[in-house]
């Protein structure tokens, strides 16, 4: 089949009828019924059969129509790609995180990145790490932060700052001496924990050691995200081990944060595409990040 084959089985697909597939390509419908049956002719096989004055799709078709929408994704994303390379590096910045990070680390970088540079624009998107690099690929963002070191060859993956895992449990959980001290990790034995997947690499180091306690913590609910972690704990549903900058965001009047000893290190990275050059404003705005997660995991340490 060829694209114009695929594009016309998709519409008559989407309409219903040849009619409205013309309707929908802005093409005459003699075009759409002599593409179609040049594409039936090449087939081999219909993929359409009228019946009571409609138009039914052949089982044949439906099992082409799995691969047809692959190739059509790869269609849209060579369009997307192209679109893309169209954009002007420097005139908008377009910013990838983690949601971790999306909702901790993001909203106090662009309300300082604005006041100090009034004249730029962002686009901000909030993606797992994978998506982070799809989409650096796709160049449909300029920068991905996340706290998962991704090695591939066709990225630049910079550190930004450094810090730790964390405690995080209803205000009311510890005592406030209690708080005012790190928080030995066997103490969490028996504890009601909000567990992360087995997938986060942050967490799977801590669940480890966390299983060789005895009693290990009561773990029956897990999420996916911190950031789910983080509204399960303010909620009172339990504790949780987080990223300090999912800490430092969530509501202080009904959450309190400990550190925890022994530590497990936590690194905030800046991705970007390899082997290109940044625009001046990209380097200003790695640089501010650095500057503001450092300044934010201060009251950490403190």
């Amino acid at each position: 089949m060829r694209l114009r084959h695929i594009e016309v089985f998709q519409a008559i697909r989407q309409a219903g009828s040849v009619s409205g597939a013309a309707q929908l390509l802005h093409i005459s419908q003699p075009a759409v019924t002599k593409t179609l049956q040049h594409a039936e002719s090449q087939l081999g096989f219909a993929l359409f059969l009228r019946v009571k004055g409609k138009l039914l799709v052949t089982p044949e078709a439906l099992e082409l129509e799995r691969e047809v929408n692959k190739v059509t994704a790869s269609v849209d994303g060579v369009r997307r790609l192209a679109q893309n390379l169209r954009h002007q590096p420097g005139q908008t910045l377009r910013i990838g995180a983690t949601p971790a990070l999306a909702f901790s680390l993001l909203p106090t970088l662009i309300g300082e990145w604005t006041r100090r540079y009034p004249g730029t624009s962002c686009e901000l998107a909030s993606l797992h790490s994978q998506e982070l690099v799809q989409n650096l690929f796709m160049r449909e963002i300029d920068i991905g932060l996340t706290l998962h070191c991704l090695d591939h060859p066709g990225l630049n993956v910079q550190p930004l700052a450094e810090s730790y895992l964390v405690a995080l449990a209803p205000r009311n959980y510890w005592t406030p001496e209690q708080r005012a001290l790190p928080l030995p990790v066997e103490e969490l034995s028996d504890a009601p924990l909000i567990g992360l997947s087995h997938a986060d690499p942050l967490f799977a180091q801590l669940g480890l050691y966390l299983s060789t306690i005895d009693p290990p913590p009561r773990t029956a609910i897990r999420v996916q995200t911190y950031s789910l972690a983080s509204a399960l704990v303010a909620s009172g549903t339990g504790l949780a081990v987080v990223d300090p900058f999912t800490a430092l965001s969530a509501p202080p009047e009904r959450t309190a944060i400990r550190t925890l000893t022994p530590s497990w290190p936590v690194t905030l990275f800046a991705m970007t595409r390899a082997n290109e050059p940044h625009p001046h404003i990209l380097d200003s705005l790695i640089a501010l990040l650095g500057e503001q997660a450092r300044h934010l995991l201060v009251s950490i340490r403190q």
